[in-house]
């Protein structure tokens, strides 16, 4: 068979399964009679947890106990991990300086020092080293997580009651508010860190700014205290601001997602996992990308205004 006719065949076939998933789907059966082929989405945003015993607590309680549970958005984000681990380990064990980079090693190493690049490009040279580790981390823990949620049943798997789909076993822990927040305090941990190790205290000079009003200058010292002031606020806002934007597009991604499955199942949902890919991964480099600029920033020497006059 000719290639011609093969991609034929499949063009042939896509239409088919449009079609059949457009009669079954939420929209045909509404137009032709009938119950759509996939239950009705429901949309949990707090995590739910994977032991029965905790499940029952929690549905008790109407919310999650304090004590710490196993919850689908932690153990996927667990599986995101072993899988990022397994990578790295199978792909570097047998390195051999001499013997030129094949197969898994090869894609890794293509990733890393593409990351290490982008990373000296932003940062500088001298700090390469520094911020590399983190960087690399984030991204790619943010990226594995938006991509895991993709594999087809993944998220369908679950557990039953009486008939009735009761709760999720794994759900990507991106759309988990918890996640998107821990990865924010740690962002924001490692700016401040650095700031104040590389500048001391004189870190704190861009948040206090009385150099204008100490020396008579009123007017200009008022404004020096207020730009402080938003330095100050901008930099825990930063912690709302990249909570809810991981946060909000892994949600939403989720359930478009669910809503595409629901409309017409099958072929209609593809063109959006492609959408899905590309914005996990921009997600993921926005996320790791301005904590890194938000770090450089830190670092860099800042002057009183009243230097240029």
């Amino acid at each position: 068979m000719s290639a011609k006719n093969v991609f034929r065949a499949l063009g042939l076939s896509l239409i088919a399964l449009f079609v059949f998933g457009f009669v079954i789907g939420a929209i045909g059966s509404a137009l032709f009679g009938g119950s759509p082929f996939l239950p009705t989405p429901e949309v949990h945003l707090p995590p739910q947890p994977v032991f029965e015993s905790d499940a029952h607590e929690a549905h008790e309680l109407h919310k999650l106990p304090s004590r710490f549970m196993l919850t689908n958005t932690i153990l996927s984000s667990l599986i995101a991990s072993v899988i990022l681990v397994g990578l790295f380990f199978f792909g570097t064990r047998n390195i051999n300086a001499d013997a030129r980079p094949k197969g898994l090693h090869n894609f890794l190493e293509f990733i890393v020092v593409s990351m290490y690049s982008f990373v000296e490009g932003v940062a500088g040279r001298g700090n390469t080293r520094r911020f590399f580790p983190l960087f690399a981390t984030m991204f790619l823990f943010v990226l594995m997580n938006a991509w895991i949620g993709l594999i087809p049943l993944y998220q369908s798997l679950g557990f039953m009651n009486d008939g009735h789909f009761e709760r999720h076993l794994l759900r990507p822990a991106g759309t988990d508010l918890n996640m998107p927040l821990a990865l924010a305090i740690i962002s924001f941990i490692f700016v401040e860190f650095w700031g104040i190790k590389t500048l001391g205290l004189s870190y704190f000079g861009k948040f206090f700014r009385f150099g204008a009003l100490l020396k008579g200058r009123i007017f200009e010292g008022l404004i020096d205290i207020f730009v402080g002031v938003l330095e100050l606020l901008s930099e825990f806002i930063r912690l709302i601001s990249f909570t809810f934007r991981l946060f909000g597009n892994m949600t939403a991604g989720e359930i478009l997602l669910l809503m595409t499955a629901f409309l017409v199942p099958f072929v209609f949902s593809l063109p959006f996992y492609g959408l899905e890919l590309l914005v996990g991964f921009i997600q993921a480099l926005i996320f790791a990308g301005l904590t890194l600029v938000f770090v450089t920033i830190a670092i860099t020497p800042h002057h009183d205004g009243e230097e240029g006059h």
